[in-house]
């Protein structure tokens, strides 16, 4: 299970101070609001930084890090994520999971066939789609509802689904 999860990505800097306008990759933008701390991962190495003020601008999350006053000090960090920890993450209500924590997850039919692995999630805003791969077949999709996922084992790391008709043309 993954230790971090990425909240956002810096896309650039705003006004002179060091802030830092943010692109969020969470599924609640609100989230931002009570952030204390996250981690920017530089390439080199993590550093933990301390949220001091949020402000929503568009599709943005504009912040503000006590660590940094000016913007010659943020400047460098464009294209950099920023993540929190597993404890600082949102809270998740049953039958919620983080998508990080279902990469890799073995998915079996409801009558026994090893289909593959999950190999990514799309978010299509409807539903997410759950990419399957196994070598030497094609790509299965299979939506995200509960007609198709019957049960999710975090434990086992194993995902049970039906197979609707149609899912395989």
């Amino acid at each position: 299970m993954e230790d971090i999860f990425q909240v956002g990505i810096i896309s650039s800097t705003h006004g002179i101070a060091g802030e830092v306008k943010v692109f969020p990759t969470t599924d609640d933008v609100n989230r931002f609001k009570k952030l204390k701390e996250v981690i920017l991962d530089t390439g080199k190495e993590k550093l933990t930084l301390h949220v001091v003020q949020c402000k929503f601008f568009k599709q943005m999350v504009i912040l503000k890090f006590k660590e940094f006053t000016n913007i010659n000090e943020v400047e460098r960090f464009r294209g950099k994520s920023l993540y929190v920890t597993r404890e600082n993450a949102v809270k998740l209500k049953k039958d919620e999971y983080f998508i990080a924590d279902m990469i890799g997850m073995q998915v079996v039919a409801d009558d026994g066939e090893e289909l593959g692995i999950l190999d990514d999630v799309l978010q299509t805003g409807a539903n997410d789609v759950y990419v399957i791969t196994k070598e030497g077949e094609k790509e299965l999709l299979l939506p995200a509802i509960k007609e198709c996922i019957l049960n999710i084992d975090m434990d086992k790391h194993l995902m049970t689904v039906h197979l609707m008709p149609g899912l395989r043309d």
